[in-house]
């Protein structure tokens, strides 16, 4: 048998480091017993699934040196690779289950599924589907379908007993079937979930282990009763470490940056960046903190990965890479790794329009546009409630700020524009004034080039980044934070 893994990340957002770390292990695992390493896209979730993330997904695992074998660029004889293009197929898996009656029709609402969590919650209860779709007749289901009710399809699940399965790293796990859901397999919109998808993709694809992340351990009966339901064989499931904080809660981008982008445009080395998250619950025999891809490869073993939370720590990723950069590379390959970061014709050709205007001598150029190669600008903190606005509207608005770029689908300096005017509007700002702290929070400064043309250069990634870092400065307690949360339920959708 051809051992063959996967990584399926969905196109919703940035390129997440978590993807990373759980495509090189998979990709390890693979390659040290000669197997195939999968990319397959998870774009089911078409209000926000968008091909810019797509691309931006398969250029960082590439920036990081992780090519696949199999996948919506490269092809292959599983394909498609995008779960959009294989709609028709669960809908049949989806229908096949409903006839042998291991799944069934649901009809009700969302908002009967909401009074229903809401009554349950009332008495104390775990919320989860109370099986009122088992409770149909035939005469009723049928009745339902053919005036063109909208329906879901469920998953049967028993109602007591426990599942037991072997975790390829914890060995043997035991679930209550009361703690499991009855999983929704296709939505009413017609495009299946998570469970269905990953199941029937998996089987035809001819995956052999799927290495994912602890947070799915729960989940795991779904999963693999459904292979059960279906009659195919399961593959090897692991449930890997969660990337923790160095305050040990999960890794999340309001504590540290996650975006994979964000790590290649403040200048590391992917070479760095994988050695690193090779680090994370897993070492090299001899216990060496710098190895290559290749190195890794060559004396990688899964059973040797550390079930304890592995923390991701930027000053210790900053110091590995200083070691990357003096022990790995001539001043020749430096000089060339500068020019294909930011000191390229491309680059500059962005960046110069923006300054012309105000340099007379080229010298002018790095304190005006320093900001747009630099990585976190230095600056007094105490500048970014130096103008009009008080520290409590700057907080807010700056929150606000953060919060609606967290959605914007589209990276470009009009709509981040309209954003700002919207956050500006709600406080009752100029936009003058409530650019100001923003102009500290990008550029390090209280005037430079234009602060919105400059988010749009420095992109999606480094802009948040630098926003965040700003919002820290200024300081938000829990307490603070509480009232933010509740006081953006009233900033206007877009």
């Amino acid at each position: 048998m051809t051992i063959r893994t996967r990584v399926a990340p969905s196109p919703t957002g940035d390129p997440h480091l978590g993807t990373a770390y759980i495509a090189l292990f998979n990709y390890c695992f693979a390659k040290q017993q000669g197997g195939e390493f999968v990319l397959r896209i998870e774009d089911t979730d078409q209000v926000r699934s968008t091909p810019e993330s797509e691309q931006a997904i398969m250029d960082s695992l590439r920036w990081l040196g992780l090519n696949w074998d199999h996948g919506p660029d490269v092809g292959g004889e599983f394909g498609p690779y995008r779960q959009s293009e294989r709609s028709d197929l669960y809908k049949k898996y989806a229908h096949q289950l409903v006839e042998q009656g291991k799944a069934f029709y649901c009809f009700a609402t969302a908002q009967e599924l909401d009074e229903m969590r809401e009554q349950q919650m009332a008495e104390g209860l775990r919320p989860k589907y109370d099986g009122r779709g088992l409770l149909l007749s035939d005469d009723e289901i049928k009745a339902n379908l053919e005036s063109g009710k909208p329906y879901v399809i469920r998953m049967k699940i028993p109602s007591e007993g426990t599942f037991k399965f072997n975790d390829y790293l914890r060995g043997e796990i035991e679930i209550p079937w009361e703690n499991v859901d009855m999983q929704v397999l296709l939505k009413a919109d017609g495009f299946p979930t998570y469970f269905l998808a990953n199941v029937v993709d998996d089987h035809h694809m001819q995956i052999s282990h799927i290495f994912r992340g602890e947070e799915w351990i729960n989940s795991a009966p779904k999963l693999l009763k459904l292979y059960e339901d279906f009659g195919w064989q399961a593959p090897v499931l692991g449930h890997l470490p969660l990337l923790r904080n160095p305050d040990k809660s999960k890794l999340s981008k309001r504590k540290n940056p996650t975006s994979i982008n964000y790590y290649k445009e403040m200048g590391f080395l992917p070479e760095a960046v994988l050695n690193y998250l090779g680090r994370m619950g897993w070492s090299m025999p001899d216990e060496r903190e710098k190895f290559t891809l290749a190195e890794m490869i060559e004396h990688f073993d899964m059973k040797r990965v550390s079930l304890g939370g592995p923390v991701f720590d930027v000053d210790k990723l900053s110091w590995l890479n200083g070691l990357w950069i003096r022990e790995n590379l001539t001043d020749e390959q430096l000089i060339q790794r500068f020019v294909d970061w930011k000191f390229n014709t491309q680059t500059l050709s962005r960046i110069l329009p923006e300054a012309k205007t105000r340099i007379n001598t080229l010298s002018d150029l790095v304190d005006l546009a320093g900001h747009f190669v630099a990585g976190q600008p230095d600056y007094d903190p105490a500048l970014l409630t130096a103008g009009k606005a008080d520290e409590d509207t700057v907080r807010q608005a700056l929150q606000f700020f953060i919060w609606q770029l967290e959605g914007l689908r589209s990276w470009n300096k009009s709509e981040i524009f309209a954003i700002a005017k919207s956050v500006a509007t709600f406080h009752e700002l100029k936009i003058k004034d409530f650019l100001e702290p923003i102009f500290v929070a990008i550029t390090g400064k209280q005037s430079s080039t234009s602060v919105v043309d400059a988010m749009e250069i420095l992109g999606s990634d480094l802009s948040r980044a630098r926003l965040r870092v700003a919002l820290s400065h200024i300081g938000v307690s829990k307490k603070q934070a509480k009232k933010l949360e509740k006081a953006y339920r009233e900033f206007p959708e877009s």
